[in-house]
C-alpha cells in the first residue's frame, strides 16, 4: 500500500540546501551523481538483444543498474574510500539479487513454470542470461579491485596485504592476537561416518580443509567457517597495514589440526533462497508466518557458491555434491570472497579520502527553535529535502515534539524500515507512557529487515502501543504519521508525508522529500488511510491521495492520457517522472501511447526499466536517465502540464 499526494498550493520549502539531483542527460549533479542514459549496452546473445519484444527484461535491467553502481568504484573522480565503498555495495546488491531473483526463478523452475514474460524470456532463458551478464560484472570487479585500488590505496598509505607480506615481528603479533582473539570462535566441523556434512549459513566464509594422516592415504573432510562477528579485515596495530582474517585463518589452521597434514583448502562463500514460499494472505497470524519464514529461509536451497579461481577440483565437486549445486551456481572470483567485507576499509578516519562532510541545514521555517513545529505548520506547508536539509531537525522533531506534546492526544506512523539509532521508537513508547493513543503500522515483509521489524514491533506492544503488522495480501509502504491536537478550537490534525523510510540512519544518505501539512482535505484522508490499514475500513476514495491499490495506477493512466488529448503543437504536452523502477506493463504502454501522440516525456529512473526507449514509432519521444552517485535517489515525483501555459503552473504530485 503506497500512497502519492499532489503539491498542495502555497507549499513553501526553505531555500537552503536544495541541490538539484539531475544535471542534464549526460554530466555531473552538484551532489556528485552521474547522469547516464538508460538502457545500458546488451551484450550481443542475450534474451534482450531481440528487439521484438516492446519490453525490456526487469531482471537484466537490474543487472544494469548494479554494473553503473561498480562504475562510480572504477571512476577515479570518485574519493577513493568511496571507491572502496562503493565495491562493498555493488556486491552486496549483488547478493540481495541472487537471493531474490535468481531464488525466485529457481523455485518457479522447481514448480515447472515454463511460460514467458511480456519480455518473452522463459525463467530457463533469463536464467542463462543472468549468469552471462554477471560473469564479466564479476570480472570487472575483479579487475579493479586488483589493477586499481589496491595500488590507489597503496600510494594513499594503506597496505591490503597478503600473509606472507609482514615481517617476522608482525607475524609474531598476528598469531598471538590469532591464539588470543581468534582460535577460541573456531569450531572445525570434520564430515565422515559419524558426522554429518554441517549447515553452511548464507552469506558466511568458510574454509573446505582436507587433512590426512601422517602417512597415511585417507583423505578427510573438515569445514571451518570464518567468524562473522568481528572484524573481517586485522590491523597491524599503530599502521595502516591490514591482512584478510580469511587468510589468517587459513594460515594457522595447524592449530586446529594437531597432528594431521593439511593437503588442500578450499575457501568458499554460499547464498542461499530468500524467496521462500508461504502463503501470506491465507496466513492466521502474519507475524508467527512471518517468523516462520525467516527460520526456513536459513535452510533455503543455495542458488549460489563462491569461489576462487583455480580452486581444487576434487573438494569442489565434494562441496557440490553435499550442497546439491550445480555447475552453473558455482561463480569464480579473483581477490576476495567477500567484497562485503570492504566496508570496513571504506569507514576508516581518513577525511582526505572520503566525500567532503554533509550535515544538513535546518530547513529555514524550523530554525527558531523557541516556536513549536505545529504553529509553523499552521502558517502554511513545509516541504522539506532530504539530506540536504536536515531529517533530524524536522521529521525527527515533529515525532518527539508531538510525544511530548501536552496537547498531542494521538500519534499514528507507518514502519517500513527503521534503525537501530531510531528516534521514532523512543519517542512512539514515551507518547503511550504519557497516555497519548499511539498506533504503529509496522510492516513484516520489508524483505530482510523482517527481523528487526519484529523485534521493534515487540518493543512497541510492550509499551503500550497498538501495533498493526501489516495489511493482508499488500504490502505497506506508505511512509506517513498523523498528530492529532486538542486546540482552542478543538481537534487538529498535522500530518507527515514522505518518499523515504522513517530510518535515521539512511535519511542521512538517501535523498527524499517529505511534507508537513495540517490542509484538513489531506489530514481527513489520512485518518481514513490509517483506518483502513489498522482496521476494517473498505475506504477506496480520497480527496487528495492517491492510495495503491484503489486508485493510484488507475489515475496515473487518466494523467497520463489526459496529457495526450491537452498536447498542441503550440502547447506540446510534458511528463516527467522521478522513481526508483518502472516495471508495470499497463503503465508502460500508456507511456508508448503518450509518446506516438507526441508528448514529450522524461523518466529518470534508478534501477530497473522495462520500457524500451528511443524506439521509432513507439518510444521516440521517451528519455530514460539514471541517478547514480553519493546519495541514493529515493524520491518519487510526478510531473504533468495539463496543457497550462506556464509550465510551473502544471501538476506535481510526491509519493512513496
Amino acid at each position: 500500500m503506497s500512497s502519492a499526494i499532489p503539491k498542495p498550493e502555497g507549499m513553501q520549502s526553505g531555500p537552503e540546501g536544495n541541490v538539484p539531483a539531475i544535471a542534464g542527460t549526460i554530466g555531473t549533479s552538484p551532489s556528485g551523481s552521474a547522469a547516464t542514459t538508460l538502457p545500458a549496452p546488451i551484450p550481443t546473445g542475450t534474451p534482450e538483444a531481440d528487439m521484438s519484444s516492446p519490453f525490456l527484461n526487469r531482471d537484466l535491467q537490474w543487472l544494469e543498474f548494479n554494473d553503473r553502481v561498480l562504475s562510480q568504484a572504477v571512476d577515479e573522480r570518485t574519493p577513493l574510500l568511496e571507491r572502496v565503498r562503493f565495491l562493498a555495495i555493488f556486491s552486496s546488491n549483488l547478493d540481495e539479487f541472487f537471493m531474490k531473483r535468481v531464488g525466485g526463478l529457481r523455485r518457479q523452475l522447481e514448480a515447472g513454470v515454463t511460460s514467458v514474460t511480456p519480455d518473452n524470456i522463459s525463467p530457463t532463458a533469463l536464467l542463462s542470461a543472468i549468469r552471462q551478464r554477471v560473469l564479466p560484472m564479476v570480472q570487472r570487479k575483479a579487475t579493479c579491485y586488483r589493477s586499481q585500488i589496491i595500488p590507489a590505496l597503496r600510494d594513499a598509505g594503506i597496505h591490503l596485504l597478503n600473509y606472507s607480506d609482514l615481517s617476522k615481528s608482525e607475524l609474531r603479533q598476528v598469531q598471538d592476537w590469532f591464539m588470543k582473539d581468534v582460535f577460541p570462535l573456531l569450531t572445525p566441523l570434520a564430515v565422515d561416518p559419524g558426522h554429518r556434512f554441517p549447515f553452511i549459513s548464507n552469506l558466511s566464509v568458510s574454509l573446505g580443509v582436507i587433512v590426512r594422516r601422517p602417512g597415511a592415504t585417507e583423505q578427510l573432510f573438515a569445514r571451518v567457517k570464518v567468524p562473522e562477528s568481528m572484524p573481517q579485515w586485522w590491523q597491524v596495530p599503530g599502521t595502516m597495514r591490514f591482512v584478510l582474517l580469511q587468510e589468517i585463518i587459513e594460515r594457522n589452521l595447524g592449530a586446529l589440526f594437531p597432528g594431521m597434514e593439511i593437503v588442500k583448502v578450499l575457501p568458499f562463500r554460499v547464498t542461499r533462497n530468500a524467496d521462500i514460499e508461504g502463503d501470506i494472505d491465507d496466513a492466521e497470524d502474519l507475524l508467527e508466518e512471518i517468523q516462520q519464514q525467516l527460520r526456513e529461509r536459513r535452510f533455503a536451497p543455495v542458488v549460489r557458491m563462491q569461489i576462487m579461481k583455480k580452486s581444487n577440483r576434487r573438494l569442489l565437486e565434494f562441496l557440490s555434491s553435499e550442497l546439491e549445486i550445480r555447475p552453473d551456481d558455482l561463480y569464480e572470483t579473483e581477490g576476495l570472497i567477500n567484497f562485503r567485507s570492504l566496508e570496513q576499509i571504506a569507514n576508516l578516519d581518513l577525511p582526505a579520502h572520503r566525500f567532503k562532510p554533509w550535515t544538513g541545514l535546518t530547513p529555514l521555517r524550523l530554525k527558531d527553535r523557541h516556536r513549536d513545529v505545529f504553529s509553523v505548520i499552521r502558517q502554511g506547508d513545509v516541504l522539506v529535502h532530504h539530506p540536504y536539509e536536515s531529517f533530524e531537525a524536522s521529521v525527527e522533531r515533529f515525532i518527539k515534539e508531538a510525544a511530548n506534546d501536552p496537547a498531542v492526544v494521538c500519534i499514528k506512523q507507518t514502519l517500513y524500515r527503521t534503525s537501530g539509532e531510531s528516534a521514532f521508537v523512543p519517542a512512539l513508547i514515551r507518547a503511550a507512557e504519557l497516555g497519548k493513543q499511539v498506533a504503529a503500522v509496522i510492516e513484516l515483509r520489508a524483505r530482510f529487515d523482517e527481523a528487526k521489524n519484529i523485534e521493534w514491533g515487540m518493543k512497541l506492544e510492550d509499551a503500550g502501543v497498538h501495533v498493526t503488522y501489516g495489511v493482508m495480501g499488500l504490502k505497506t509502504h506508505a511512509k506517513t504519521a498523523l498528530v492529532v491536537r486538542r486546540e482552542a478550537e478543538g481537534l487538529r490534525s498535522y500530518v507527515h508525508m514522505g518518499s523515504g523510510n522513517y530510518n535515521s540512519g539512511t535519511a542521512r544518505v538517501y535523498e527524499d522529500l517529505g511534507l508537513f501539512t495540517c490542509d484538513p482535505a489531506i489530514c481527513d484522508d489520512v485518518i481514513d488511510l490509517f483506518n483502513s490499514m489498522t482496521g476494517r475500513s473498505r475506504q477506496s476514495e480520497y480527496t487528495k491521495l492517491l492510495v495503491a491499490p484503489h486508485s493510484m495506477k488507475k489515475r496515473f493512466i487518466e494523467l497520463i492520457e489526459r496529457e495526450m488529448a491537452a498536447h498542441r503543437p503550440d502547447n506540446p504536452g510534458r511528463i516527467v517522472v522521478k522513481i526508483n523502477q518502472l516495471q508495470d506493463q499497463e503503465v508502460t504502454e500508456a507511456l508508448y501511447r503518450a509518446s506516438q501522440a507526441g508528448v514529450k516525456i522524461d523518466l529518470i529512473v534508478r534501477g530497473f526499466c522495462t520500457l524500451r526507449p528511443g524506439v521509432a514509432g513507439l518510444s521516440e519521444n521517451i528519455r530514460v536517465m539514471s541517478v547514480i552517485g553519493r546519495f541514493l535517489e529515493h524520491s518519487r515525483i510526478y510531473y504533468f502540464r495539463n496543457g497550462k501555459d506556464d509550465p510551473k503552473e502544471g501538476d506535481f504530485y510526491i509519493g512513496s
